[in-house]
C-alpha cells in the first residue's frame, strides 16, 4: 500500500527552496560563475526537503520505524514519558535523510510533550534528556503505549509536530518533521521483540523497528 498525501517535496521547505532559488538566481545574472555554490546550496535544500512515497506494512503487530537514518541505540532503559521501564530504539537522521515523521502504529494520541533544550549532537545518548525534544505518547487499539520523541541535532533549530492529544494517528502517517541533522527515540514495552540491530540504515515506515507481543 503506498501512502501518499503529501507533495513529494515537503511544504516545509517551500519557503527555503523559493529563497535559494531567487537568490542563485539574482547572482547568476550579474556573475554566473559565483552563483555556482549557490545553485548546490538550492540541490542540498530540495534534496533535504523530498518526501517521497512509502509502502506501509500492515501486520497489526508490527512498530514501523518512524524515521530514515542509522539505528544508534537498542537497549532496555526508562520512559519518562510515560513512566516505564522500555525497550529503546533510536534512529539518528544526518543531513542527508528524509526529516519527515511517521507514525511508527495505529493508535491514540494520549500525550504530547515539548522540551526546549541544548542542541548537542544527536547520536550521543544524552541529546534524549538534554536536547530540544517533542515526545508523543500514543495508546494503539490493543491497549499497549508506544512512545515516540523527536530530538534536535547540532543543526537543527525547530521541531515541528503536528498532532495533538486525542487525535488517531494511522502507521505510517507523517506528523512531523525536523529541520536538519536529528534523531527520533522509540519506547516499546520490554516484551516486544526487536528486529533491528545498531547500525542498521533503516526507512521511515517500510523498515519493521519491533513487533509488539
Amino acid at each position: 500500500m503506498n501512502h501518499y498525501p503529501h507533495p513529494i517535496i515537503a511544504r516545509e521547505g517551500w519557503p527555503f527552496i523559493a529563497i535559494a532559488i531567487v537568490a542563485a538566481a539574482v547572482v547568476s545574472y550579474f556573475a554566473p560563475v559565483l552563483s555556482i555554490p549557490l545553485w548546490i546550496v538550492v540541490v542540498f535544500v530540495l534534496q533535504f526537503f523530498r518526501d517521497p512515497a512509502r509502502v506501509i506494512p500492515q501486520d497489526p503487530k508490527a512498530v514501523l520505524c518512524p524515521a530514515d537514518g542509522r539505528v544508534v541505540v537498542v537497549e532496555k532503559a526508562m520512559d519518562p514519558f510515560a513512566g516505564r521501564e522500555a525497550l529503546k530504539i533510536s534512529v539518528f537522521m544526518n543531513v542527508f535523510n528524509v526529516h519527515s515523521n511517521r507514525s511508527p502504529v495505529d493508535g491514540t494520541v494520549k500525550k504530547v510533550d515539548y522540551f526546549a533544550g541544548s542542541f548537542l549532537n544527536a547520536a550521543l545518548d544524552k541529546a534524549s534528556v538534554e536536547n530540544e525534544r517533542n515526545a508523543v505518547v500514543v495508546e494503539t487499539p490493543e491497549g499497549v503505549t508506544v512512545t515516540f520523541v523527536q530530538i534536535a541535532g547540532l543543526v537543527a533549530r525547530r521541531i515541528l509536530c503536528y498532532t495533538k492529544v486525542g487525535d488517531k494517528l494511522t502507521r505510517g502517517q507523517r506528523y512531523g518533521l525536523i529541520r536538519f541533522g536529528s534523531r527520533v527515540d522509540v519506547y516499546l514495552p520490554l516484551d516486544a521483540r526487536a528486529k533491528v540491530a545498531v547500525g542498521d540504515i533503516v526507512s521511515a515506515t517500510e523498515t519493521i523497528l519491533a513487533e509488539l507481543n
